[in-house]
């Protein structure tokens, strides 16, 4: 059913007013004949639900036991549009398989693609661009998906985590939200699962996929967690689409990566220093470290949101060929496990920890930035901690 069809006519309150909810007060007004449009910024309780007929979410509010009256942008996207997408969802991962996906299908599909979602791209924007042989590459995260009643007709979960338990409390929750892309698939539709993923029951046709699988890809952008990725895009392309296999390979050895995922950042002082801001989890710094030959000292440390570090403190324990600066909050915590290390080290802030890092570590070799912590309460998201890490770094 169209969005329009749906919404005209209709009392709509706009529950929140960020990225997602200004792109839907400007979709509404340019495609929409609604009684009534309120833009709400409070609280849940403060809604009067009686006063209207549907209620959009933005996916950062945090609210469960929602009445059928509450939608999402996402959920009215793919209303309209499920036959034609391809969501992509997993703790990690999920931004780099997306872009990868949607550059292999613009070059070797032959039908117009577009990259939406929580990449940075609201999906309403892209709206009058999209025909009935547009490939739709949907970035889903769990907040997106919280709520969702429909699922996209190829779905993918990449892998799960521990991740976002300060919005979810448990991990049962926030499994529970991401399984919303499969759990509302029909059979004929595709579900491509990492092999860390617990199973979920789907009407899908399931295709797990192994993180050490022997399929290999000439890549540009390092690591085994990519050379995973790769398979994703790599299998959907050529399995579903019709894509020849040599040219999804070529189109995969082009693809440069995305800025602050493993960025080299530049070659400074005879450093070599990348940029991995995206890190978030104990197993992305690992990764991290494995996936530069020359890494010698790794910047650890954020927003501290519980998450167990217990892997990353055996991670440590096991390898003392490293230098690890911690700072903030989760950087404290992970410090008092490992501060009798003499390959530990505990600064303040990110200023701090560059200058060290710059002192520690030889040229010839690297420093990474891969937090395996939220940036919130010291940057407005992991994209200014990557910027002003690149800042620092020039100095």
């Amino acid at each position: 059913m169209k969005i329009p069809e749906i919404l005209n006519n209709k009392r709509v309150l706009l529950w929140g007013y960020g990225l997602e909810g200004k792109s839907m007060e400007k979709f509404i007004n340019k495609y929409c004949t609604v009684k009534e449009l309120t833009v709400f910024q409070g609280r849940r309780e403060d809604i009067d639900e009686d006063a209207y007929d549907y209620i959009i979410k933005s996916p950062g509010i945090v609210a469960w036991d929602l009445s059928d009256k509450f939608t999402s942008m996402t959920d009215l996207f793919l209303a309209e549009f499920s036959g034609q997408i391809i969501g992509v969802t997993g703790t990690k991962g999920k931004s780099t398989t997306s872009s990868l996906l949607y550059t292999v299908l613009s070059r070797c599909s032959d039908r117009p693609a577009i990259l939406v979602g929580n990449i940075g791209f609201p999906a309403l924007d892209y709206y009058g661009e999209i025909t009935d042989d547009t490939i739709i590459v949907f970035e889903m995260s769990c907040h997106q998906l919280a709520h969702a009643k429909t699922s996209p007709h190829v779905a993918v979960f990449l892998n799960l985590y521990e991740e976002h338990l300060d919005y979810y409390g448990t991990m049962e929750r926030y499994f529970k939200a991401k399984s919303n892309i499969t759990l509302n698939q029909k059979p004929g539709d595709y579900f491509f699962v990492g092999n860390n993923v617990p199973p979920i029951e789907t009407a899908a046709t399931k295709t797990v996929i192994s993180y050490d699988g022997p399929m290999r890809f000439e890549m540009n952008i390092k690591g085994d967690h990519n050379q995973f990725n790769a398979r994703f895009a790599y299998m959907i392309s050529t399995q579903l689409y019709g894509c020849e296999p040599q040219k999804v390979r070529e189109a995969i050895a082009e693809f440069n990566g995305l800025r602050h995922r493993m960025q080299f950042a530049g070659n400074f002082g005879g450093i070599d220093f990348y940029d991995d801001s995206i890190s978030t989890i104990p197993e992305a710094a690992i990764a991290a470290l494995k996936s530069i030959p020359n890494s010698r000292t790794i910047l650890l440390g954020g927003m501290d949101r519980n998450i167990d570090y217990d892997l990353l403190t055996g991670f440590i324990r096991a390898h003392d060929e490293y230098n690890y600066i911690l700072m903030y909050k989760s950087g404290e915590r992970i410090f008092r496990e490992v501060a009798d290390l003499p390959c530990c080290h505990y600064r303040e802030d990110l200023r701090g920890a560059v200058e060290l890092a710059r002192e520690l570590t030889p040229a010839g070799e690297a420093v990474i930035l891969s937090p395996a912590s939220a940036s919130y309460g010291y940057f407005k998201n992991f994209e200014e901690r990557g910027d002003v890490f690149q800042q620092l770094i020039r100095e």
